[in-house]
């Protein structure tokens, strides 16, 4: 059996969204999170969640990419029991059974995803289109020989200049003005 665990390449996900999730926690899909807003309207961090995040079920944070790991029934059952939790903690619903019997559902999507390899990555894109959510997922393909990877680097730079505070980025989209 497959499921899917959050995954961080890089330290993206802490900027993208308000609340990201841990990296290695169990993850569903998530899309139920946004059942009660208008996707439309929402703009910034919430925006992102919803239009790229996987739920952490754990920490109820987002992560961009999920990697698809080999589980046990165990640990199955375990990430049911874990997000009915917090379906009733957190999302207010009316009792262990029904929040269950929706743990299982979100959990048959997420194994659903699970039909590459282990260790491949999953994006997902949501969209609105004629009123219903829509979500396409993509497996990122690595090259022969690779192995999983930091997205992005980011390097210190000691004795930095202090930054210019008259700087405007408003300023910087215009052509220099001659005199």
């Amino acid at each position: 059996m497959k499921l899917l665990r959050t995954i961080a390449l890089d330290p993206s996900d802490t900027f993208v969204f308000d609340a990201p999730a841990e990296p290695g926690e169990w993850a569903v899909s998530g899309a139920f999170r946004f059942c009660d807003q208008d996707p439309t309207a929402m703009s910034g961090k919430a925006r992102a969640a919803f239009r790229s995040g996987f739920l952490g079920v754990q920490s109820w944070g987002w992560s961009t990419l999920v990697q698809i790991v080999p589980a046990t029934d165990d640990d199955r059952r375990a990430l049911i029991e874990l997000l009915a939790g917090q379906l009733i903690d957190r999302f207010g619903a009316p009792d262990l059974a029904t929040a269950r019997t929706a743990a299982e559902e979100e959990v048959a999507f997420a194994q659903s995803l699970c039909t590459h390899p282990i260790s491949s990555l999953i994006a997902v894109h949501r969209s609105v289109s004629d009123g219903e959510v829509r979500e396409s997922f993509r497996r990122l393909q690595l090259r022969a020989g690779q192995g999983h990877s930091k997205a992005f680097s980011f390097m210190e730079v000691e004795d930095d200049v202090e930054p210019d505070s008259n700087l405007r980025l408003a300023d910087m989209n215009q052509e220099p003005r001659h005199r």
